[in-house]
């Protein structure tokens, strides 16, 4: 999952941008309201946290923008404008939730979990055979038994069994775990690669190289 942060504070983008890392989701940042609209024009992102108070460009305009380019992306508005008529306001411009600081940082993890789970149609669970991750929690069972995967390895992971059937190309891997502060490389997605086939061959799952194009997951002796 790829998440698009923007918030001007530096000390609070910190907080934040290791708080979204640890929950496994892929980060780009940035901090004014132009490179906001430039990122969300050009790349594409499972949620924005987007803060209002921005320079250059406010996070109102720059959510007017991106509704007026047929942008779907989930957005979490981030305000110390915590009136009724700021928060309609936010709403109406194309805010699906809106969060007032200071904010506890369970709540606004549980509100990106719950923007992405609604986006994706309200899933909270992906299973494949004895295999099942928990997309709210994060976590990985195989035959009911937790499975020792890292964040990285989990959002691998996750991208396979949402298009099991179907190959899921390196660059659609690369853009699940990575970010602008590490571009992730197709030598690194075979590192992670070799590890989940390892650790997923004692169940008979397997996770095939489909030679020039990226991996399927499958079960063993599948073809």
């Amino acid at each position: 999952m790829r998440v698009l942060l923007v918030e001007d504070d530096d000390a609070l983008r910190d907080t934040l941008l290791q708080a979204l890392r640890q929950a496994g989701y892929g980060v780009d940042h940035v901090a004014d309201g132009r490179a906001a609209d430039s990122a969300l024009a050009t790349g594409t992102y499972d949620l924005a946290v987007l803060d209002l108070g921005l320079p250059r460009l406010d996070g109102i305009e720059v959510l007017r923008r991106a509704r007026a380019r047929q942008d779907r992306t989930p957005v979490l508005v981030l305000s110390a404008r915590d009136g009724i008529d700021e928060r309609v306001l936010g709403l109406r411009a194309g805010a699906d939730d809106y969060l007032t600081k200071p904010f506890a940082l369970r709540e606004l993890e549980a509100r990106v979990d719950a923007l992405i789970r609604r986006a994706a149609g309200g899933l909270t669970r992906l299973s494949y055979g004895p295999l099942e991750l928990d997309l709210t929690n994060r976590a990985v069972t195989i035959e009911g038994k937790p499975l020792d995967l890292t964040v990285r390895e989990i959002a691998i992971l996750e991208a396979l069994i949402k298009r099991v059937g179907k190959v899921v190309v390196k660059t659609r891997l690369a853009q699940q775990i990575g970010d602008w502060a590490g571009e992730v490389g197709t030598n690194t997605i075979e590192v992670y690669i070799h590890r989940l086939r390892k650790k997923l061959k004692p169940y008979d799952l397997s996770v095939r190289t489909i030679h020039g194009l990226g991996y399927m997951l499958e079960t063993c002796g599948e073809n």
